[in-house]
């Protein structure tokens, strides 16, 4: 995929909305690239989140495990972000997350993301409201579906 695929890719992230071409094309140039086959595993819950992963094709299983069995959480396609809190502070793995196919992601670490966001200094508050809104909106959904549990 050449960069200017790369930018295009970044540019559908929710996460990278606000961040001009200039941004995103300072992201996909330090960004690393990962191909994994089948059934490999890119993380695993309760580890360190030292980076986010956009995924660039193929599909991949979010699961937690309990005992022996995997509960799949969700698939992400292409497009999808994993891990967007990693790039924004230190965190841990809340779930698992493998190839349900052959699949390439690729990895966006904080300190990138970091220094993009202190040498566009309006950054952080385009992404701070960002985030409000998402918040926002699951704490609705949330009461939504409470409502609906408590009739």
């Amino acid at each position: 995929m050449a960069l200017d695929d790369d930018i295009r890719l970044l540019s559908g992230v929710a996460l990278f909305e606000s961040l001009a071409d200039e941004h995103l094309r300072l992201l996909a140039f330090g960004a690393e690239k990962m191909s994994l086959r089948a059934g490999e595993t890119l993380y695993i819950e309760g580890e360190p989140a030292l980076c986010a992963y956009v995924v660039m094709s193929g599909r991949i299983e979010i699961y937690r495990e309990r005992e022996t069995e995997k509960i799949k959480l969700a698939d992400a396609g292409p497009g999808t972000v994993l891990g967007e809190l990693a790039v924004i502070a230190p965190t841990r793995r809340l779930s698992s997350a493998m190839a349900a196919v052959e699949s390439r992601v690729m990895t966006i670490d904080r300190k990138s993301f970091r220094r993009i966001l202190e040498e566009y200094p309006e950054l952080p508050e385009l992404i701070r409201r960002r985030l409000a809104r998402e918040f926002q909106a699951m704490v609705e959904r949330l009461d939504a579906l409470s409502s609906k549990l408590g009739e």
